[in-house]
């Protein structure tokens, strides 16, 4: 290596050097340290100490572990669907040739700008069973008895479902680039055979777009199952009858409020491996699926 090629690398380092310490620092040691002290009992204030594969025992006879899988698992199982069904329909209707369509645009996007934390404090404020906006609606149009969507432990994981549709504008925005790349000559030859509109959505556009549904699926799968900041914000983080004590809430109060941080930790990389064996798994069965153009 020449002296003027030393010199270029340096002046690159120098200029990546800012991003490689910060990536070092609060990407790569906490992983790292996550990783030791999820073997050891820790509590934070003191040295941790090695106990093995105690932590990942314990998870197996702790009942409010296995509760906290079960509320992400429902939660997902409601929010996940309806939020990819919901942008999928908004990015279709978007899409058509309609006048103001760049403003209907903005108005879905801008609520996904919102902060989570200003977003979920308006939503605790529409769904109050008793002065919330939506149930003063839903009385108004002759609803007697309007759900308690916060108290009620039956509404709570639909309640914070339909909080997930709020930011959905990224989502959206996603599919409605998606649905600008589907070949309009597909489009046009399926038209000249003489194919309705939902046939031609059904065996042209959603096969065309279909990499991006399996993109957002797993977007939808990870974030998911890290569902946090509705529910401590809303409901303090268990709601009524733990109803909505989900992975993540639990994995914060073993660290922070009970100081078990060898136990969150232990926590945290079987959500790791629970992540991606889901998403090892939704890539097989995309094989089936998934059609890329030019394969």
């Amino acid at each position: 290596m020449t002296s003027g090629e030393r010199r270029r690398s340096l002046v690159g380092l120098a200029f990546v050097s800012p991003w490689l310490l910060g990536f070092l620092v609060f990407t790569a040691y906490p992983v790292c340290a996550s990783l030791y002290y999820s073997f050891c009992d820790y509590d934070v204030l003191s040295r941790p100490v090695w106990v093995g594969l105690l932590n990942y025992q314990d998870m197996v006879s702790d009942s409010v572990f296995w509760l906290s899988v079960r509320n992400t698992l429902l939660f997902n199982l409601i929010a996940l669907p309806l939020g990819l069904a919901s942008a999928l329909t908004l990015a279709l209707l978007l899409n058509q040739p309609v006048k103001m369509r760049g403003t209907f645009r903005a108005i879905y996007y801008l609520p996904s700008l919102v902060p989570a934390v200003a977003g979920a404090m308006v939503w605790l404020w529409i769904l109050n069973a008793r002065l919330g906006l939506l149930n003063q609606v839903l009385v108004g149009i002759g609803f007697s008895n309007p759900p308690q969507w916060l108290v009620d432990p039956a509404w709570t994981k639909p309640s914070l479902a339909l909080v997930s549709l709020w930011g959905c504008g990224n989502t959206v925005v996603i599919y409605l680039a998606a649905l600008q790349g589907v070949p309009q000559s597909l489009i046009e030859a399926s038209m000249i055979d003489g194919a309705s509109p939902f046939r031609r959505l059904v065996h042209v556009t959603l096969p065309a777009i279909s990499p991006v549904i399996y993109f957002n699926l797993l977007i939808g799968i990870i974030g998911g199952l890290q569902v946090f900041t509705s529910a401590f914000i809303m409901m303090g983080g268990a709601g009524p009858e733990r109803s909505v004590l989900f992975y993540a809430i639990y994995i914060y109060q073993n660290a922070f409020e009970y100081r078990h941080m060898g136990y969150a930790s232990a926590m945290a990389w079987v959500l790791c491996m629970l992540i991606l064996v889901l998403t090892l798994l939704a890539s097989q069965i995309s094989k089936r699926f998934v059609h890329y153009q030019g394969e």
